[in-house]
């Protein structure tokens, strides 16, 4: 599954690069018990075929990267029916996960660098979850995530297999079929902007979100 994922981030590096003035870093892997993890604004999970069991240490140093920034990118790969569905939720529950809606149409990620409606990969129907909007007052100070990292959600959490739809070989060519003909060429494309959305929200926090408020604010200053 590495060369999958692996793949799959370089694809989306490429577009990133091209498409937007970031310039990303050659994806590595990463291990959770040892290495340091404050250095990647986000990880990305693939749900392997097995159950995961992570050390107390692991759970600690998972749990503290999502409170001080970090944001974790879940994906079962199985389009939401598949059995990756029970591995992924035993993992979740040793975490800290905040309460999880719906990817609802307003967000800011959808929004945060092209204006997108869905989040396909391989898959076209699989459910995306982030963290549920909280208020202020109803806020958990054992779970403050919002408050320390702009709103950017700590979890992203799907089942689309989107590095499959973003990897490429080293010609730059898809390496796996997505849907059938220009369908699925432009299924493969929204994919690439869902994932460039993605590390823009990761990257830019509610900045896009801010911008909406921007000429009332002038307005206001104006007066």
């Amino acid at each position: 599954m590495w060369s999958v994922r692996r793949s799959g981030l370089f694809g989306l590096s490429d577009a990133l690069f091209f498409r937007t003035s970031v310039e990303p870093s050659l994806p590595v892997g990463v291990d959770a018990e040892f290495d340091e993890l404050a250095f990647y604004p986000f990880l990305f999970w693939p749900i392997p075929d097995k159950n995961i069991s992570l050390t107390p240490n692991a759970v600690d140093r998972l749990n503290r990267y999502m409170r001080q920034g970090g944001v974790i990118v879940f994906d079962s790969r199985d389009g939401g029916i598949g059995t990756t569905q029970t591995h992924l939720r035993d993992l979740l529950r040793q975490l800290d996960i905040p309460p999880l809606d719906p990817l609802p149409m307003d967000h800011v990620m959808n929004r945060t660098f092209y204006l997108i409606q869905d989040a396909p990969g391989r898959h076209l129907d699989g459910q995306v979850w982030v963290e549920a909007a909280v208020n202020k007052e109803q806020s958990d100070p054992a779970l403050p995530f919002r408050k320390l990292n702009d709103g950017v959600t700590p979890v992203i959490i799907g089942s689309n297999d989107w590095a499959a739809a973003w990897a490429i070989n080293e010609q730059g060519d898809p390496m796996y079929p997505i849907g059938r003909g220009r369908a699925g060429e432009r299924q493969r494309e929204m994919a690439i902007r869902f994932g460039i959305n993605l590390v823009m929200h990761v990257l830019t926090g509610n900045y896009k979100s801010d911008q909406v408020h921007v000429p009332a604010l002038l307005d206001r200053l104006g007066q």
